[in-house]
């Protein structure tokens, strides 16, 4: 099998495409594709910081020093949760909300054009095949764990 024939590589170069374009928009913004994705993965009630890593994908020391950077730079801050003072929440700021806003409107904008473009059909298949490599992603983890 060609290298250009496998999953791997269509998901990759999406993803990497999708990266470029989100890179270009948050540099126009003074920001980074992470404190962008950060920004709206934190809800209004605010998250533990343990469960934004999964979210992004990123190790906890990688996202203990982005959170560092966006609290320096105003757009979050830490708070511990008042039923369990072992969590530290993390809360956006007026000034990370006004620059959640425009993140949404890039992605959304983004996911509409090309929702446009795709038939329900298509998308179903897509959804269906994402969750079928998923699944085997998950399913190929537990047979290397479990050696």
């Amino acid at each position: 099998m060609n290298i250009e024939e496998t999953v791997d590589f269509h998901l990759r170069s999406a993803l990497f495409a999708m990266r470029r374009m989100y890179n270009v928009l948050a540099a126009e913004n003074g920001i980074t594709q992470g404190i962008g994705y950060t920004l709206i993965n934190i809800g209004k009630d605010g998250v533990p910081a343990t469960k934004i890593a999964p979210l992004m994908g990123m190790t906890s020391s990688s996202l203990s020093r982005l959170l560092k950077n966006m609290e320096d730079d105003g757009y979050v801050f830490r708070k511990p949760d008042k039923n369990d003072k072992r969590v530290v929440k993390i809360f956006v700021t007026e000034k990370g909300f006004k620059l959640r806003e425009q993140v949404k409107k890039a992605v959304v904008g983004f996911n509409e054009r090309l929702l446009a473009r795709i038939s329900s059909e298509e998308l179903k298949a897509f959804e269906k095949v994402n969750s079928m490599i998923k699944e085997q992603v998950q399913n190929d983890l537990d047979e290397f764990q479990d050696r």
